[in-house]
């Protein structure tokens, strides 16, 4: 077993990730007005011709119409917040027709979904915050450019003898020094709070976009998330307690009995034949130390001890010294630190990830190497168990990775197995931290 730890990677440079961002944050705001406008005029239109023709029959089609407008403008809107909220696209299942449904039915389809008509209401009230945010950070983009290079162009602005500065207006004089050290001043403070505004008004727009736009869908994803995760828990915790009832009854619970069995005949042969109860006992006591043997071996499968005390560095290299292939293995030293250790759950999910892997390489791969990486990132604890074996791993119910895979879940976690015919195979985990 090979020991290597993890370098920590360089961390971007902070200004290019700050002006990255506000290139995002800027471009989402000035390109929200126009498509703000287009929304508004064209519901509104679309409304007020559907209100006007709703004596007759066209009314209703004009609406559904405009509903589907709606959707196509809030798809677009869908597109753009993961740039600014940094958070995965969603978007909601619409109602649908039913297949072969007759003109009509179709028409009212759209009206009879909740989220066409939040769609709807996004295009009537973002031009309400899509205006005033493009007016302040287009202003401040205007002060910080033309503040900061004023020392370059103030000889070229004409001026005429009832003319005033600013500069004058606030008691410096009308030198030409005076105004370019207030001006230039202005320009520095506007271009440095302007990463600030810009994402303040970006997240304002994208505030009101999420909320009728992806509030209800994050909502319904949340609650099938959830119970996506009950039910593996609770699948592992079950498949845990059966594997576990059955290594007591064909382990320690045969052997216990053996015991007993080997305790009474050594007390009928104690008067009789003493060197036979002698040996008798020798017999119970090694029966006693494999017993126990066992038991520590299936409280490793619980809660191995080296991994409460000290730490899923440990745990692993522990695993990775018992394993019958070379292992090598990478991991982050500080894992094992108070301060850098994970939360209990996530430990004991990432050391029985490595250990059905391990397991599985021993049994069925016929590797002659292994390597382990555990690696963190940020927001999750990315773990790989990689092996030159012959492949064929599979997450098929009834196997071990199978019920690993539930145990992820159950954290939030993904786990995804690549192990083709003839190999390599990799085993990946991601859990949150």
């Amino acid at each position: 077993m090979t020991a290597i730890p993890l370098a920590t990677m360089p961390a971007p440079a902070p200004a290019r990730g700050v002006t990255r961002q506000l290139l995002r944050d800027s471009g989402y705001v000035l390109l929200g007005l126009p498509l703000a406008l287009a929304g508004f005029v064209i519901v509104v239109a679309g409304i007020s011709l559907s209100a006007g023709l709703l004596v007759t029959t066209v009314g209703l089609p004009v609406l559904a119409g405009t509903l589907y407008v709606a959707r196509g403008l809030a798809d677009i809107e869908r597109l753009r917040l993961p740039a600014v909220l940094r958070q995965p696209r969603v978007r909601p299942e619409y109602l649908v027709p039913e297949p072969g449904a007759k003109l009509w039915r179709r028409v009212f389809v759209p009206m009879r979904d909740a989220q066409s008509w939040l769609d709807l209401a996004h295009g009537l009230l973002k031009l309400l915050v899509a205006l005033p945010t493009f007016v302040l950070l287009l202003v401040w983009w205007a002060v910080a450019v033309a503040g900061t290079l004023y020392g370059a162009y103030d000889w070229a602005i004409p001026r005429g003898p009832d003319d005033q500065d600013l500069s004058q207006l606030l008691g410096m004089g009308d030198r030409a020094g005076a105004r370019i050290v207030l001006n230039t001043a202005l320009g520095v403070f506007c271009l440095f709070t302007l990463p600030l505004l810009a994402r303040a008004c970006a997240l304002l727009q994208a505030g009101l976009a999420r909320s009728l736009l992806t509030g209800v869908a994050e909502m319904r994803n949340r609650i099938t998330t959830l119970e996506e995760q009950k039910r593996a828990a609770a699948s592992a915790e079950a498949s845990a307690l059966r594997r576990l009832e059955r290594d007591i009854h064909d382990g320690p619970q045969q052997r216990l009995v053996r015991l007993a069995m080997d305790l009474s005949r050594a007390r009928q042969q104690l008067a009789a034949d003493p060197e036979a109860a002698r040996r008798t006992l020798d017999e119970a006591v090694t029966q006693t130390r494999e017993t126990l043997g066992e038991l520590r071996a299936l409280s490793r499968g619980i809660a191995p001890p080296i991994l409460v005390d000290r730490g899923l560095p440990s745990a692993v290299a522990a695993l990775a010294a018992r394993a019958l292939v070379p292992v090598e293995l990478m991991i982050e030293p500080e894992l094992g630190t108070p301060s850098g250790r994970l939360d209990p759950a996530v430990e004991n999910t990432a050391y029985f990830v490595v250990a059905e892997a391990l397991t599985n390489v021993a049994k069925h791969s016929q590797a002659t190497s292994c390597q382990v990486e555990v690696t963190r990132r940020v927001g999750r604890l990315e773990i790989a168990v990689r092996d030159d074996g012959v492949g064929g791993a599979h997450l098929a119910k009834g196997h071990g990775l199978a019920g690993i895979a539930d145990r992820v879940r159950a954290t939030g976690g993904t786990l995804d197995v690549v192990s083709p015919t003839g190999g390599p195979s990799e085993v990946r985990a991601e859990l949150p931290r």
